[in-house]
């Protein structure tokens, strides 16, 4: 009698533990199968892939650009001035003889470049003060939301024309503008996704437990908010370009003779009356690049949306 109350109070003590496990491995594999399922509708849409695909080629020729250009893109033979499309000079050249095809191979790396640390930046400090305004609340959330709407009651080109008309033009000058417009479109989307967070179950009990603060934040709070961050990251790259390529337009961004697309958009619209090709061709270079990054986030969007799973 005695050893059988004592398995049948083993097993009652010991039922907790077991459900305990099977939640944490349920959670797990559900993780799993979120992200499985993501990825699986993510394949099936053409459209995003189709963008996904032009984006991985830009990333190659961009990297690749010393190699894939026939010639220097500063390179100057004035015989050749506005020279049509031909095999020698498959997209012409401008109104110094320059090869606009390799300008465009090289403006490439220029222009992801400004796009993927623009936003890199914006993420980063966006983030930051995001999680600290959506976790602690108070009066930091509200000096730092505060801030966010000041900001955001700008138009985001305007804000970066101020930025480089303090700091003065230059790359670098436009990658920290295109950051600073980036921060608080990070800062709200984080903040938004704490505030839903942190007053859930498995965020109770890491508190619980005597999980520090910056532990909660970092392990907890922030991998669960991945998935809108990734799609934001995904759309704010080509708003990174976009804007970059205005500024240069405007004569604020990248100098002469560096080849920006911008830049040589702005330099060919004196000559669209007899080269048009001047400028279509980094006109072109341009909605391909932005229409493929928004092709792909709005894809991502779609696929990380666990409204629309099946």
């Amino acid at each position: 009698m005695d050893k059988n109350q004592d398995s049948q109070s083993q097993g009652v003590a010991g039922q907790p533990a077991v459900d305990a496990l099977t939640v944490v491995s349920g959670s797990a594999r559900e993780s799993r199968s979120l992200w499985s399922d993501a990825r699986s509708r993510l394949l099936r849409n053409p459209v995003a892939m189709a963008g996904g695909a032009v984006a991985i080629l830009l990333i190659l020729v961009a990297v690749a650009a010393p190699y894939v250009a026939p010639y220097d893109p500063i390179h100057q033979d004035l015989a050749n001035s506005l020279a049509g499309p031909s095999i020698k000079h498959l997209a012409g050249t401008d109104v110094h003889g320059r090869d606009i095809f390799s300008r465009i191979i090289h403006g490439t790396r220029i222009s992801l470049r400004i796009g993927f640390l623009g936003m890199l930046l914006g993420c980063v400090v966006g983030v930051i003060l995001g999680l600290v305004s959506g976790y602690y609340g108070g009066w930091a959330d509200t000096i730092i939301m505060r801030l966010m709407d000041v900001q955001l009651a700008f138009p985001g080109l305007l804000v970066a024309i101020c930025i480089i008309a303090i700091i003065g033009p230059g790359l670098e000058n436009v990658i920290l503008a295109v950051g600073i417009f980036s921060v608080p479109l990070f800062a709200r989307v984080t903040r938004g996704q704490i505030l839903s967070l942190k007053e859930q179950e498995f965020i109770v009990a890491a508190r619980m437990m005597g999980a520090q603060d910056g532990r909660i934040m970092l392990s907890h709070l922030l991998p669960n908010a991945v998935a809108p961050l990734l799609v934001l990251c995904t759309l704010r790259i080509a708003t990174a370009i976009l804007t970059a390529a205005s500024l240069s337009f405007l004569g604020l961004g990248a100098q002469p003779p560096i080849p920006e697309w911008g830049a040589m958009l702005s330099d060919g619209r004196a000559y669209l009356a007899i080269a048009p090709h001047v400028a279509t061709t980094p006109g072109l270079a341009i909605l391909i690049t932005v229409l493929a990054f928004n092709l792909l986030g709005d894809g991502l969007r779609d696929a990380l949306d666990p409204r629309l799973k099946a």
